[in-house]
């Protein structure tokens, strides 16, 4: 199938490419921001044949187009000449007019920016790393073995190095020149000073408290607090942002003759010692603040957090408000080791499957069925977007029945007190990532039992009270 006619089609209907200012996709949506959405035609695209929905959310315009987005994505960015070096990535034509935003909104725009190139890879690292707990709970492999040895270096390597990665899709954002976002993530974990963490101190500022951090040595006389930034989000993120600030005022004071080499040389001998006298460790204690607060609230019940994660996600993944939690769950694993927020949304694709099930077995539209088919298979895979837009969503019961078994299988893995130890992975291979390094625990069997739950559940409520004669 050519998706050629498709993308020609979609941006003359958003408002031709003058109406464009960025346009990035995820697993299953095309991301635009327009200058002007009034200007696009929603049901006129909503119609097209290949598009399952549109959203408007976070201050974007999402083309809702399934698991085959990305070919669609690249005749886009030919239809608006903008195709780069790098198809994978999203790209931006002009800097955001974020003035009209508000902050909510253009948080969200940045956490799905950053996190939306890298989001195959980083599943396909936590699908490998399951894999691993899984051949080392089975003893197919030992921990002094070079089998294991290898394959967890394939699997962590991107967790490691999340700073260099995000380097480089932050700097993609913000209008930073990538290699330079490169280069920050890279001196944070460069091996001279990151592996002085753990080694006796000369001294420690704030002993006691949260924010307390070994001094090793100073910078200009300036005492430098040395935090672990292997896995980290936040500091790398900030120092790009406030890089790209520099460079871009750079770019405009340098003459032309030493712009070449003089904006770089300014922008990495000022940002980086920066970051680690100041917003390395501003964003470190930011973010066990949060991680710590975020543990708080769950522990005050988790089988309550997991009905209202396991019920409320579909709807914070229409209205793509699901971005923020990602950051936290990445913020969890780095300063505890496990994760138990994200992993009480675990159901949720399962109970999708269920409803499109149920839908599939009790509607006599074959053209339904047929379509139920490829929802069903690609939600195996934790894709449940072509099934909510496409099946569920359209026709109400379904989806009410998905709210339903999603809180009780969030509410079951609340129960069992299950965490997920690695990020990444979708759908049924993310099951792995729920088996902690002590092996197969009631965690894990609770997020087993919470998805069979919450399918069967979904299934029976679909199955009973959807009736194929309802207005969709």
């Amino acid at each position: 199938m050519s998706y050629e006619p498709l993308a020609k089609t979609i941006v003359e209907l958003i408002g031709q490419k003058e109406n464009v200012k960025s346009v990035t996709h995820c697993a299953t949506r095309l991301r635009f921001k327009l200058k002007d959405e009034e200007k696009a035609d929603t049901e006129a695209i909503n119609q097209l044949d290949g598009v399952v929905t549109v959203m408007q959310s976070g201050g974007q315009y999402q083309v809702v187009i399934g698991t085959h987005v990305s070919q669609v994505y690249e005749y886009v960015l030919s239809e608006l000449a903008l195709m780069q070096a790098d198809p994978h990535l999203g790209t931006e034509t002009e800097a955001d007019d974020q003035g009209q935003e508000s902050l909510f909104n253009r948080l969200i725009d940045i956490i799905s920016s950053v996190f939306t190139p890298i989001l195959g890879i980083l599943a396909a690292s936590g699908m490998i790393k399951g894999l691993v707990a899984v051949l080392l709970v089975t003893g197919v492999v030992t921990p002094d073995s070079g089998t294991y040895q290898i394959l967890w270096a394939v699997g962590d390597a991107l967790f490691y190095f999340f700073p260099v990665a995000l380097g480089y899709t932050s700097a993609k954002k913000f209008n930073l020149n990538p290699l330079i976002g490169i280069v920050i993530g890279s001196a944070l974990l460069y091996p001279n000073l990151a592996n002085l963490i753990g080694t006796p101190a000369p001294s420690v500022m704030f002993q006691g408290t949260l924010f307390e951090a070994p001094v090793y040595f100073k910078f200009l006389g300036i005492p430098v607090l040395m935090m672990s930034y292997g896995q980290s989000v936040i500091p790398i993120i900030l120092a790009t942002f406030c890089a790209a600030k520099l460079e871009s005022w750079l770019q405009k004071v340098c003459p032309d003759v030493v712009k070449m080499f003089f904006v770089p040389f300014f922008t990495l001998i000022i940002v980086i010692p920066l970051t680690f006298i100041m917003i390395g460790p501003i964003a470190t204690w930011a973010s066990s603040l949060l991680s710590s607060a975020v543990l708080w609230i769950y522990n005050v019940s988790p089988p309550l957090a997991g009905a209202v994660i396991g019920g409320l996600w579909q709807v914070l993944v229409m209205f793509g408000l699901h971005w923020g939690f990602i950051p936290i769950g990445l913020l969890n694993i780095q300063s505890f080791g496990y994760d138990p927020v994200m992993a009480l949304m675990f159901a949720v694709p399962f109970a999708t499957m269920g409803a499109v099930l149920g839908v599939m077995l009790k509607t006599k539209d074959k053209k339904v069925k047929s379509l139920c088919a490829p929802c069903f298979i690609t939600g195996i895979f934790g894709i449940s977007e072509p099934a909510i837009y496409g099946i569920t969503l359209p026709r109400k019961i379904p989806f009410y029945c998905t709210l339903i078994a999603g809180a009780v299988g969030g509410t079951i893995m609340g129960f069992a007190g299950s965490k997920t130890y690695t990020q990444g992975g979708m759908g049924i291979f993310a099951l792995p990532n729920r088996i902690s390094e002590n092996g197969l625990d009631m965690g894990f069997y609770g997020s087993l039992i919470g998805i069979i739950a919450a399918f069967i559940v979904a299934f029976i409520l679909t199955f009973v009270f959807w009736k194929e004669h309802q207005t969709n």
